[in-house]
């Protein structure tokens, strides 16, 4: 038994360092995205046609997920050789810096093509420190967990993702109150210039943390025996290549389900529905608090009957729901009617992939490769469907006239693709943490039934 598995209860103080970590990580994250929607394609894309200025907007947002799995790789190394916690504690102050620079980005009109440029670079450096932040806030979540409690313990960075979201789409719900103009010149400033303040609470608490108890019998063992080394990157690409791949999959629906609610969804009811600025915030802030609540319920519910069943039950309700949401949301054109879709599916099918996620991917991976295999992994798949599917969707509407149905199709495809990764991986639940070797982790898991206490 392991020293993680040899405590009980859930461990308060990782568990707040894990959701203040994430809110800010994704606070800055979905600033960015509502940004992008409702005014970089206003103030620094200017001189395009406005679907193709959308476009370019949207296009940064992707730069920021194709460099993290860059991040992923160097911080998840280094937190896998060196630990968790001063790992965490780097990973902040990059994208908090970052994203405070950005309230300061100037316009086009006042600098020309610099514009852009400064947004792209300060947005490739957000995406660099974010490539590692939830994959080390899950690492220490459920390595610091028992076995029984890891699905619940390991959902609060999941949580700590969507309080970002809430406090981002409630700042942009109130500073798109502003007149148009002062919202453009000033008002979407503010929300970015304040996580300064998310800044210094993460880092008080990060910085009051120990070290995780996995990590630190990890690290023992590999000492105590030379034939393992700690090479955790070519320990993924050589003997972790199912886990990796496993996790791809399984974090596509997810990513494509976030980013049609959180970043197209904005810009579809501006653009094409032609709505109010503020529909979309309003929206996303009623269904963010509803997920908040949601998540631990799945994750604990993963703790139960297993983490497939969840993520699976996931995967199949948004698949099925996705037509009755667009029937919604274009048939109703009204503002609650467009928050119950939304509620619906962050809340149910979103909810239950990613509530389970932090001990699925965890205990997917060796203890010498859980860093950089969950980080990298789970970056390259939110590059290939997180950052892109704001910029397809946008794609998809425009060639079909502005009607939705392509996306729905689209959203399928991956919820197609997540089951066929999820189905066909291992379930992880009750496996051991110290696993050193692949061979050592396959034959970790209990039989079924209660784990032990």
């Amino acid at each position: 038994m392991s020293r993680a598995e040899g405590t009980t209860g859930v461990n308060r103080r990782v568990a707040a360092a894990a959701l203040v970590g994430s809110a800010l990580e994704w606070y800055d994250f979905y600033l960015y995205g509502t940004a992008a929607a409702l005014v970089f394609n206003r103030i620094i894309f200017t001189d395009a046609e406005p679907t193709v200025a959308t476009l370019a907007a949207f296009a940064t947002l992707a730069v920021g997920y194709f460099i993290r799995p860059l991040g992923g790789l160097i911080f998840g190394r280094l937190g896998d050789t060196v630990g968790r916690k001063n790992v965490l504690i780097i990973t902040l102050l990059v994208m908090g810096v970052s994203t405070v620079a950005m309230a300061f980005v100037p316009t086009y009109e006042q600098v020309g093509v610099w514009a852009p440029i400064i947004l792209v670079v300060l947005r490739a450096v957000q995406g660099i420190g974010a490539g590692a932040e939830f994959g080390g806030a899950a690492i220490l979540s459920v390595e610091s967990a028992p076995a029984r409690s890891r699905g619940l313990q390991g959902a609060w960075p999941a949580v700590g993702v969507y309080l970002g979201l809430l406090l981002a789409s409630g700042a942009f719900a109130l500073v798109t109150q502003l007149p148009e103009d002062d919202f453009l010149t000033w008002g979407w400033r503010i929300p970015f210039a304040a996580s300064v303040v998310v800044i210094a609470v993460a880092l008080f608490i990060r910085l009051k943390l120990a070290e995780s108890p996995a990590f630190l019998e990890a690290q023992e063992r590999a000492a105590a025996e030379p034939t393992v080394k700690a090479a955790p990157i070519s320990s993924v690409f050589r003997f972790e290549k199912k886990a990796a791949l496993v996790l791809i999959g399984s974090q596509t629906p997810q990513n494509v389900l976030a980013y049609v609610n959180l970043t197209f969804l904005t810009a579809y009811l501006v653009g094409t529905l032609k709505l109010a600025n503020s529909v979309g915030p309003i929206a996303v802030t009623a269904a963010t608090f509803a997920t908040m609540i949601t998540l631990p319920l799945f994750g604990a519910l993963s703790d139960r009957v297993g983490r497939k069943p969840v993520v699976l039950f996931g995967i199949g309700f948004s698949a099925l729901f996705v037509f009755p949401y667009f029937a919604i949301i274009d048939g109703t054109r009204s503002p609650l009617g467009i928050t119950l879709a939304v509620v619906v599916s962050l809340g149910v099918g979103v909810g239950a992939m990613f509530g389970p996620q932090g001990a699925y991917f965890s205990e997917l991976f060796t203890a010498r490769a859980r860093f950089t295999g969950l980080a990298f992994s789970r970056e390259v798949a939110g590059a290939l469907s997180g950052g892109l599917t704001p910029l397809i969707a946008v794609a998809l509407v425009a060639a079909a006239s502005g009607a939705s149905w392509l996306v729905a199709l689209f959203v399928i495809a991956a919820c197609a693709i997540g089951f066929a990764a999820t189905a066909l991986g291992p379930e992880t639940r009750g496996r051991s943490l110290d696993a050193l070797t692949p061979a050592e982790l396959a034959t970790s898991t209990p039989p079924r039934g209660p784990l032990p206490r």
